[in-house]
């Protein structure tokens, strides 16, 4: 039973998500060979002040 975290920045819409969960559901069962009833998937999502590259907020862009 694969189980995939995925952390993503706030602002997705609901149609990107739906997308998302789809096209990964279906790698995970191609190439685990598992049925998607089989596939979790968690998805949190965090503010822009809360995720910083370079020494930089994400939110100072």
């Amino acid at each position: 039973m694969p189980i995939v975290q995925m952390e993503i920045l706030k602002g997705r819409t609901l149609e990107q998500k739906q997308e998302m969960v789809k096209e990964v559901t279906e790698a995970i069962c191609r190439t685990l060979l598992c049925p998607p009833e089989a596939v979790s998937i968690i998805i949190r999502e965090m503010e822009k002040d809360n995720y910083a590259v370079a020494g930089k907020l994400y939110s100072d862009k």
